[in-house]
């Protein structure tokens, strides 16, 4: 059995933590050693719980990051500062409708192919999967925030249907829609 996994007494819970804190926690030991599957869920929960407490935000906490984590865009070869803002409010107001890199070129004027290089070089990953990573982002704020069906919000984000969102959702997040809505959404 390794370290990790063997049972330590807890002690007494330290102040200041919630108790939906201390219970996540005390699951994702029991889990450990028999679903490694309920650990990692465990785990998102308390890492959402812990920066949803340091967050103005407490939705933002549980979205996926707006930008790849860890990217540093470098000075040379990426998109100046007025073509990045454009594209990105760009993709921002019309998520909801077919957003294509040739029209996303033209916005900044320039070439497809020198776009699709820059922006890589400012933003760290493709403009077809950072507009994905957007489409994901504002499901999950609609899931939060509203009661729609998922086939209604599949289409608010700009994919063509539920199985649409499902698929990237999980390859994204790693769960399936409903399961995160159900974990996440606040009970009425």
């Amino acid at each position: 059995m390794s370290q990790l996994a063997s049972p330590v007494s807890p002690g007494p819970a330290p102040t200041g933590l919630s108790p939906q804190i201390i219970a996540l926690v005390a699951d994702a030991r029991i889990a450990l050693s028999q679903d490694i599957g309920r650990t990692r869920d465990c785990l998102d929960r308390l890492s959402a719980l812990l920066a949803e407490e340091q967050a103005d935000d407490p939705i933002e906490a549980l979205l996926i990051p707006s930008a790849l984590p860890g990217h540093v865009p470098t000075l040379r070869g990426g998109l100046a500062g007025w073509q990045k803002r454009r594209v990105l409010e760009h993709v921002d107001r019309y998520l909801e409708s077919s957003l294509l890199a040739d029209d996303l070129a033209a916005i900044v004027r320039l070439s497809t192919g020198h776009f699709s290089r820059a922006f890589k070089i400012s933003m760290g990953e493709t403009p077809h999967s950072y507009i994905i990573r957007c489409r994901i982002r504002r499901a999950q704020s609609l899931m939060l925030e509203t009661n729609d069906t998922l086939s209604q919000i599949a289409c608010a984000c700009g994919l063509t249907d539920q199985a649409h969102l499902t698929r990237l959702f999980r390859r994204i997040v790693g769960t399936t829609p409903m399961l995160w809505r159900r974990s996440w959404q606040q009970p009425d």
